[in-house]
């Protein structure tokens, strides 16, 4: 099996039943990944569509440990030998490391390097550029939406303000190499 078929298949198996509306998210984040995986050659392919894949997984209610997906997520993949990199890439979706900077645990994050490459930023735009159903949209009415569904008082919302500027870099850079390449 190869490793999109792999991811695919355990984030399938996380997600699908228990929480079909993350699983919609999932797979329009996997559709997002596929149109900007052609910046990328080989094995970057397949790791980017695979995160996009798994991205979300840490949100399994089966798996939800720290509460924390990204890391939640990371955990459960390094326990089922999944490559390091994918981890990594997990782990740091999204800026997440500033998430985990408000929740304490920036140590356990730090496990896993972000590569900050333009792989990662594809990964990003691809979350950033979907809505909860699975749709297209733009970072900032995803970030809007983002602030809305958690409300002024969560900390997800701190953490999603604090993380703007970084986000929309990213998907700027995205964009900008997706243009590039016709």
């Amino acid at each position: 099996m190869d490793l999109i078929s792999w991811a695919f298949a355990v984030a399938q198996e996380e997600l699908a039943h228990t929480l079909p509306h993350r699983w919609a998210h999932v797979q329009g984040v996997e559709s997002r990944a596929r149109q900007a995986s052609d910046l990328f050659n080989g094995d970057d392919r397949q790791i980017l569509i695979s995160a996009a894949i798994l991205h979300d997984v840490g949100y399994s209610p089966r798996l939800a440990v720290t509460g924390f997906h990204p890391l939640d997520g990371a955990r459960h993949l390094a326990t089922l030998a999944a490559p390091e990199r994918l981890c990594a890439l997990v782990a740091h979706h999204s800026c997440a490391y500033r998430e985990a900077e408000l929740r304490g645990l920036n140590s356990e994050l730090a496990v896993w390097v972000d590569e900050e490459s333009s792989l990662r930023d594809a990964l990003w735009w691809a979350d950033m550029s979907t809505t909860p159903d699975g749709e297209p949209t733009n970072v900032h009415d995803r970030i809007e939406e983002i602030e809305k569904r958690y409300g002024p008082e969560d900390l997800v919302t701190f953490f999603i303000r604090q993380a703007k500027s970084e986000l929309v870099a990213a998907v700027e850079r995205t964009e900008d190499r997706l243009r590039r390449l016709g």
